[in-house]
């Protein structure tokens, strides 16, 4: 087997993983509109989404792992041991086990996807709320983004964000493409990324720190359709 044929495949697996990441962000967007319906048998289909977004979640972590696996060993096999390539699947199974056997729950509903699946939930629910009682004051920051006065202007590209993300860290949002280049960009440069949020201490803006902001992407769509 050679390299570029196991590059091809890896980046065929990578091809994959961003249609699981589109599925899981449609089926957030079905639990939020299941929860704004208020239909009768609405907790039950939310854990049955629930589980659907964990099934998607361990997908995505297996091939992160096999990805990493394979990088390792192709790595190996081309700077100190090439006959590594002749042993390839099994070095590679032996790898992905090592990793795969650290995959637990917890590591799971850390997936920033499923993070968003269940904060969004809990947006819906709490703007559902705000509907019912409108002498409620803001809850909390991320309620608050329900309300008119949202900025959606991202700070980086000072346009209005078509598919934002919240740092988890330091809360402010971004426009996915417009954050994830530039912590690239700084990355390749053997720098950190810190948050362009003027006046914001946080120095160190990981990838693993954004979480889409599925609430929000929707009001912005909102916005958009009702112009």
């Amino acid at each position: 087997m050679s390299l570029s044929s196991v590059h091809g495949s890896l980046t065929a697996l990578k091809a994959l993983q961003a249609d699981i990441g589109t599925g899981m962000d449609i089926v957030t967007d079905v639990a939020v509109d299941l929860v704004e319906a208020q239909g009768e048998h609405v907790n039950s289909e939310l854990k049955k989404l629930e589980a659907m977004v964990l099934e998607c979640a361990q997908l995505d972590s297996e091939i992160n792992h096999y990805v990493d696996a394979v990088h390792q060993v192709t790595t190996r096999a081309s700077s100190q041991d090439p006959d590594v390539m002749l042993r390839l699947v099994d070095v590679v199974k032996e790898k992905l086990a090592e990793t795969t056997a650290r995959l637990s729950d917890h590591s799971l509903q850390s997936h920033p996807k499923v993070v968003a699946f269940k904060e969004s939930v809990r947006g819906a629910e709490g703007e559902d709320s705000r509907h019912l009682e409108d002498s409620m004051e803001e809850l909390d920051e991320d309620l608050a983004i329900a309300h008119s006065q949202v900025n959606f202007t991202c700070p980086l590209t000072q346009v209005d964000m078509e598919n934002p993300v919240k740092n988890k860290k330091c809360t402010h949002r971004y426009d996915e493409a417009a954050i994830v280049s530039l912590i690239r960009n700084r990355r390749s440069q053997k720098k950190k990324c810190r948050c362009p949020v003027v006046g914001c201490g946080n120095l160190d803006v990981k990838e693993s720190d954004l979480i889409p902001d599925v609430v929000l992407r929707r009001r912005i769509q909102s916005q958009k359709n009702s112009t």
